[in-house]
């Protein structure tokens, strides 16, 4: 199988990020004695600065932690909630709208990604939160070569920007150059200010920690944000309006640590957030698979049968997932529910969304719309980074993606996203944009995913951890939206089953061509499912396309190296040998270590 770059292989720590500068900024912290929380937090920050088309501040975190010796994989959710004066009775009665909005200060939810990094730092890290932002600080102060898809991205909004968004057009306008050094001093300043406040807290590092995230959440953050929030400004529903996020409702906010859910597989425990992700939805398609011996990677029935896995798989997110207490997981992961379901695999693709009866309760589905309806209006969504043949969001925002191993076993897997600088309107003395998460939630009543004051919506942001025997092995993911899972898939298919000779090493199976489906509703504005819709990376083959074509499929072929942004690390507890890959698409995602 051809790869493009070697696996990475070492026993002091490894890094691999979706951008070169933030795995500089983890594998620095490696070796100034760092842990995996620590390089993990300074790379996360790194990538508000240097990817903020896919990621911000503003913005949200889930995350895994695995620790050599400790069998549990620990989830931190620094998901915000929705704010407290959200509701349907606001939006849909009083507002008239239909869905929630994908652009603007409406669809803001609690911005959870610094909480969450400084939660991270307090509970596994070890380094001063200096050193931990020195790195974020120094790209927006000094300037840093501005990605070309950066460059691209502020290019695009430029119109919308010196329309609606004066902030913004102040902030990004005129667009850079591709290459050209690129300064961010609002953002330096925030958190130069953070550090200040931190500081005066005294000498002790929780202290200071503490210090910070009162900062953000009662402080100037929170204030600046109360002010800015209830301005009126123009979205993608062609009408402008207010946010609803106070200072209150990030006064009230911290990140959660809770258990993951977890599926043996294949000798493997892989453990994923809960069912206020997608995440799920990954375990879900790995037992419908089953224990057997599996054809081939990229050949057509693997595809198939992969394929309409995943329609049954995301069928039940629709219809179960959302930040409410009942989600039936153990029922939807039980065997006896798995193989009722696997019988629903033909030999012919399914059209349909056929969600299930776990513990015989009865699917409601949302009411969403169709690739052959008018999709005037659309929103700002989650992409996936490659050529997509229909526009179907507009101009979306994206995902990035950190994994970190250190020489203690310690493993993070982490999903930063949201808060883009297209999303919203930037805050001016801060520096950034609120996100818009509150897109995925809907405005109809009696979803698991309805539009509830101070709840979770349902994220598509999806890390993984990978148990062997208790120890973790492996930390993983991609950006991506509603492909993460898909993706993700795709990768530890070809890692452990591979082709006629046995799985493919770490990078191989990055490097190997990739699919997905969109048949169910999108987690974004405007909501679209594409029914029967398979994308495949044109690598798989002419013979493989046409057989998925012959057994029903609509196959959309896009370009060779465009599907996934995927890195992964690991380690094996017997040797202390640790790995480590990233995604070659998009000449983005570097890894790093020794």
């Amino acid at each position: 199988m051809f790869t493009t770059r070697p696996v990475l292989s070492g026993t002091y720590g490894m890094v691999a990020t979706t951008h070169w500068l933030a795995t500089a900024a983890g594998m620095a912290v490696l070796e100034a004695g760092g842990t995996a929380a620590d390089a993990a937090a300074a790379a996360g920050f790194a990538l508000h600065v240097v990817e903020p088309h896919l990621n911000g501040p503003g913005g949200d975190l889930p995350l895994i932690v695995g620790r050599a010796g400790h069998a549990e994989a620990e989830v931190l959710c620094a998901q915000g909630p929705v704010p407290a004066a959200a509701s349907v009775t606001t939006l849909r009665d009083d507002l008239g709208l239909e869905i929630v909005p994908g652009t603007g200060p409406l669809a803001a939810t609690v911005p959870g990604a610094f909480g969450g990094w400084i939660e991270l730092l307090r509970t596994h890290g070890r380094l001063p939160l200096r050193t931990i932002l020195s790195y974020a600080i120094g790209y927006a102060a000094d300037g840093h070569p501005v990605h070309p898809r950066v460059a691209a991205t502020i290019a695009a909004a430029g119109p919308m920007f010196r329309q609606h968004w004066p902030t913004s057009a102040e902030r990004w306008l005129p667009a850079p150059a591709a290459g050209e050094r690129f300064r961010q001093p609002a953002l330096a300043t925030t958190y130069e200010r953070i550090l200040a406040e931190a500081e005066a807290a005294g000498p002790h590092r929780d202290a200071q920690l503490e210090a910070a995230h009162q900062a953000w959440y009662r402080g100037f953050v929170a204030e600046a944000i109360d002010a800015f929030a209830p301005r009126e400004w123009m979205d993608d529903s062609g009408r402008p309006h207010a946010g609803l996020l106070t200072g209150a409702d990030l006064a009230g906010w911290r990140p959660t640590w809770e258990p993951a859910v977890t599926l043996d597989w294949r000798g493997l425990t892989v453990a994923k957030p809960a069912a206020w992700s997608q995440g799920p939805v990954l375990l879900q398609q790995l037992a419908l698979l089953g224990d057997g011996e599996l054809p081939p990677y990229g050949s057509a029935e693997l595809i198939h049968r992969a394929a309409e896995g995943a329609k049954l798989a995301f069928a039940d997110r629709e219809a179960f997932y959302g930040d409410v207490p009942d989600v039936p997981l153990a029922d939807l992961l039980s065997p006896a529910y798995t193989a009722a379901r696997r019988e629903l695999i033909e030999g012919e693709a399914s059209w349909e969304l056929r969600p299930g009866s776990p513990g015989g309760r009865t699917p409601v589905l949302p009411p969403y719309r169709t690739a052959s309806e008018d999709l005037a209006g659309a929103g700002i969504g989650e992409p996936t980074m490659g050529e997509p043949t229909v526009q179907r969001e507009g101009d979306r925002g994206d995902t990035c993606h950190v994994d970190v191993v250190d020489r203690w076993g310690t493993m993070v897997s982490a999903t930063p996203s949201g808060g883009w600088l297209q999303s919203a309107p930037t805050i001016p003395e801060l520096g950034f944009s609120l996100g818009t998460r509150a897109q995925m939630t809907w405005l109809q009543d009696g979803l698991p995913s309805t539009l509830r004051p101070a709840t979770r919506p349902r994220t598509t942001l999806s890390p993984t951890l990978v148990l062997r025997d208790g120890e973790p092995v492996m930390a993983c993911g991609t950006p991506g939206g509603d492909q993460q899972d898909q993706w993700q898939l795709c990768f530890l298919l070809a890692h452990w089953v591979g082709g006629t000779a046995g799985g493919l090493d770490l990078q191989a199976a990055i490097d190997a061509p990739a699919w997905h489906i969109t048949s169910f509703p999108s987690s974004f504005a405007p909501r679209l499912a594409v029914p029967g819709e398979i994308v495949v990376e044109d690598r798989v083959g002419p013979e493989v396309i046409e057989e998925l074509r012959r057994r029903g499929h609509a196959v959309t072929v896009s370009g060779g190296w465009s599907l996934g942004r995927l890195s992964a690390v690991t380690r094996d507890p017997a040797t202390g040998v640790l790995t480590a890959a990233a995604n070659p698409r998009g000449m983005q995602g570097y890894a790093a270590g020794r």
